[in-house]
């Protein structure tokens, strides 16, 4: 299999990877990652569905790596940006359907599934660098920009951002606490601070050398 056709299929399953896994953390509602409690934050103000609201942010954010690193948009930036969202819709209404009921041990368990396929899959398309959502490019551009302060740091920084965000949005929009601690919870605060560590880690020991390609700037 050639390195081309191994970059777009790495990118295409992370992206879907992702959808999936952020649907699971939605059914069991004890928090979502950093940059989808921003989006329930603003879907809580904004009565667009999902999906929609999901590319519309992200066409928003398409103007940071346009003008700071356009290696940084590809194939990955617009799979994520057009059809991610319509996947954590699917994601979670299939979850809904499977497990229609969950007690506080079977939403726990489906958090800690979905919490390590999410790295795993913003390893796979970090490392295919066929592209990245426009909201990873944030921290993968800052860190590239400014080497004395590494990806994990750089990714624990923006993540803290978005969950700040998504929680002032919430409180403005009058949510209740049980609907608050659902988008912004435990899973939460475990993704904002370990997300970016772990996917070092599987960049490491999964992405890189299932590609295959050890450049310099995979290593980063």
């Amino acid at each position: 299999m050639s390195v081309v056709t191994k970059r777009i299929i790495m990118s295409i399953s992370g992206v879907v990877l992702c959808g999936m896994s952020v649907g699971m953390f939605k059914h069991a509602a004890l928090g979502v990652d950093p940059f989808q409690a921003l989006m329930s934050g603003l879907a809580a103000v904004i009565p667009v569905r999902f999906g929609t609201l999901y590319v519309i942010v992200n066409i928003l954010l398409l103007s940071f790596p346009l003008l700071m690193d356009r290696h940084k948009i590809g194939l990955a930036t617009f799979i994520n940006l057009f059809l991610l969202g319509y996947v954590v819709e699917f994601s979670q209404s299939l979850c809904v359907r499977l497990f229609p009921t969950l007690g506080l041990g079977g939403r726990a368990i489906l958090l800690a599934a979905a919490l390590v396929p999410l790295a795993l899959a913003s390893s796979l398309y970090f490392t295919a660098d066929l592209g990245v959502s426009t909201y990873d490019a944030v921290a993968l551009v800052w860190s590239e920009r400014q080497s004395r302060i590494a990806f994990p740091l750089c990714r624990i920084l923006t993540d803290s951002a978005c969950v700040l965000a998504g929680g002032v949005l919430c409180l403005i929009s009058g949510m209740s606490l049980p609907q608050l601690f659902g988008s912004i919870g435990v899973a939460t605060v475990i993704t904002a601070f370990f997300m970016g560590p772990l996917i070092e880690f599987f960049n490491k020991t999964v992405s890189r050398p299932l590609l295959g390609a050890g450049t310099e700037k995979n290593r980063k």
